[in-house]
């Protein structure tokens, strides 16, 4: 017995020994098996969402295996299908194979060979319900640029919400790669400045010697003004890219506007006051100590963290979704589908490069030149990683909303039928996870 979760197999015979005969070699191998008589019932029990794969004999009354093939070939093309076919019948076989079907056995076959055609259908079968599951994830997540449903990212957004249309400086701190910058402009696309100018300041790439006139701006005699960033922000933002990289000097003007909010051309007689808000950020927490401490205490008012990807491997493989779409999109590609090894990838990595590390990833899958990354030179296993991973994702949120079943289908953001199929197909447990079982 395989220790993989039951696949299904609409097993279609109308000869009611070789049906039981097969169903038998089927459960035995591990599989769920749903066995129907008739053609006709079988089409009416399967739609385009079915998860596994058909097996179906070519001679029977009424509805031949073939006539079911082309109707399940025009319901999903993608659907696995595999004809067991007397000698006489092979030629049409063949032009079945040809027009889409996934295999053909000739009778009398090996129980080998069936298990065989059924396991790579099956494994077939199971990475395109999970690249329209992930497509599907793409086309109905939250309208919002920060992907995900973990619950760190859902407090971000929420946190993103409340702070936008309030004025209060922010620190936003994240590691490389984690979209800081674009937490910067959700603040103010979603504020009433948004009418107004973003401007950022790569502070890392601003010398001391130019640090006032790159902030203030001068006005000179002979010369014509030239005008500073500050002045450019007005009523709109202030981005401070990388503020913990900043020099002394353009910390010591921040310090000085932070404090009065004027701004000081130089040359100019009199300073001049200007509305807007500033947004700082830095790498990492632990760096606030390069940043002078009358700089962080007037800017970080409010410091919102973004967690690396590590830390919400729940939301990985739809960030990588969206990424994908976006660079088939932008390379005017079809979007490829997600092999189980990129999957399985994407879970393993530790993404030090975070998005931007998944972006690289992503526009080299949408042109074709890789297909197949291994994590650390290991060899992944196509299937386990996944379903554990899942397995995982709904065990804690089932123990996180307290056994709970509608909060944590709500949790993972699932249809109900979806939930308890998965939860049947992956062996959980629901009366011990309430604490039933005593």
């Amino acid at each position: 017995m395989t220790d993989m979760p039951p696949r299904p197999i609409a097993l279609v015979d109308d000869d009611d020994d070789l049906r039981a005969a097969m169903a038998q070699t089927l459960t035995l191998a591990g599989h769920d098996v749903r066995a129907f008589a008739r053609a006709a019932d079988a089409l009416t029990a399967i739609d385009a969402d079915f998860p596994g794969v058909v097996v179906s004999d070519v001679r029977m009354p009424h509805m031949s295996g073939i006539d079911l093939f082309r109707a399940l070939h025009a319901r999903d093309a993608e659907l696995p299908v595999i004809l067991v076919t007397g000698h006489g019948d092979v030629p049409m076989a063949v032009d079945a194979l040809k027009a889409g079907a996934w295999d053909f056995l000739t009778k009398p076959f090996d129980p080998d060979a069936l298990l065989a055609s059924v396991a790579r259908a099956s494994e077939k079968r199971l990475l395109v319900i999970e690249n329209r599951r992930l497509r599907a994830m793409v086309d109905t997540a939250v309208a919002s640029p920060l992907i995900g449903h973990s619950p760190a990212i859902e407090r971000l957004r929420d946190m993103v919400a409340t702070l936008a249309d309030t004025n209060i400086d922010i620190l936003v701190e994240g590691e490389t790669g984690t979209g800081k910058e674009l937490v910067a402009r959700m603040i103010h696309q979603r504020s009433r400045r948004a009418s107004a100018q973003f401007v950022s300041i790569a502070c890392a790439a601003v010398p001391d010697t130019i640090a006032e006139t790159s902030l203030h701006g001068e006005s000179l005699a002979g010369r014509a003004p030239l005008e500073g960033r500050l002045a450019r922000a007005h009523q709109g933002t202030l981005f401070l890219d990388d503020v913990d990289q900043s020099g002394p000097a353009l910390q010591a003007h921040l310090i000085q506007f932070l404090e009065d909010r004027l701004v000081r051309p130089v040359g100019a007689r009199e300073p001049q006051p200007v509305d807007l808000r500033v947004i700082g950020c830095m790498t990492q927490q632990g760096q606030a100590a390069t940043i002078q401490p009358a700089l962080l205490y007037r800017l970080a008012a409010v410091r919102l963290h973004i967690p690396p990807l590590r830390e919400r491997r729940e939301d990985i493989p739809l960030i990588f979704a969206h990424l994908l779409d976006a660079a088939a999109r932008r390379f005017r590609r079809a979007v490829p589908p997600v092999s189980r090894a990129v999957l399985a990838h994407l879970l393993d990595h530790d993404w030090p490069g975070n998005v931007h590390e998944l972006g690289r990833l992503a526009e080299r899958l949408a042109l074709g030149l890789e297909q197949e990354p291994v994590a650390d030179g290991a060899t992944l296993p196509l299937d386990a990683r996944m379903d554990a991973f899942e397995r995982m994702a709904i065990i804690e949120a089932i123990q996180a909303t307290g056994g709970d079943m509608g909060q944590a289908i709500e949790r993972l953001g699932l249809p109900r039928k979806t939930f308890y199929y998965r939860v049947r197909r992956l062996g959980i447990d629901l009366r011990k996870l309430r604490g039933l079982d005593g």
